[in-house]
């Protein structure tokens, strides 16, 4: 064999080595609910309806009200934009379901801005450092909890994941594996430092 193919080998057989790490370590924060006393839960954005939330942000802010209800925080922060068109964002419409279902607006900042889980995090450790916040438990899906607490832990925040078991993200194997496919990528632009051009998806698409 040849140096060019046995380097060309080693390149492959790296890249699927760290591949199959990045999906293994998905798969394990995503298994893990380390819910416990903070300062604040911070629920995810994702796709909304003219205010309705989709079935993805509406098993994320579910699962963040309970987190409420069972005192894990006194305060909620809900966040996401809104893409070209939408009449509102889906901080907006996630603040509507958790007033509409006992969380009192007092106990309810929003982060309104966001496209991307990056921008809507670096905003969410501004609001916090605003209102004296050091820590907060995240929710979202099972799949996106790995990324969304390497970026907050990189923004200075205490972080924990409390990710729903009810997202249609998580519906199938299928489902799943694109969604996978998706971080991975999506963690390999962040650390390559290029989050904010081309790192993701926008939110509104269920992210």
């Amino acid at each position: 064999m040849s140096l060019l193919a046995r380097l060309g080998l080693s390149l492959l057989l790296t890249v699927v080595a760290i591949t199959a790490w990045g999906a293994f370590r998905i798969q394990q924060q995503g298994a893990a609910d380390e819910r416990r006393p903070a300062d604040a839960i911070v629920v995810l954005g994702a796709a909304q309806y003219n205010g309705r939330p989709s079935p993805v942000l509406e098993a994320r802010i579910r699962h963040a009200v309970d987190l409420f209800r069972d005192g894990i925080a006194p305060i909620l922060i809900v966040t996401g934009g809104k893409a070209t068109g939408d009449r509102t964002t889906e901080a907006a419409a996630a603040a509507f379901w958790a007033a509409a279902n006992g969380v009192p607006a007092t106990a309810i900042l929003s982060e309104d801005q966001g496209r991307t889980t990056l921008e809507s995090l670096e905003a969410v450790a501004s609001i916090m450092r605003a209102h004296h916040l050091a820590s907060a438990v995240f929710v979202s899906d099972r799949t996106h909890m790995l990324r969304v607490l390497r970026i907050a832990t990189d923004q200075g925040i205490v972080a924990w994941g409390s990710p729903t078991t009810t997202s249609p993200v998580d519906a199938d194997p299928g489902s799943r594996m694109t969604a996978t496919a998706h971080e991975l990528g999506a963690l390999a632009l962040y650390f390559a430092g290029a989050g904010h051009i081309v790192g993701e998806e926008p939110t509104s698409a269920g992210r």
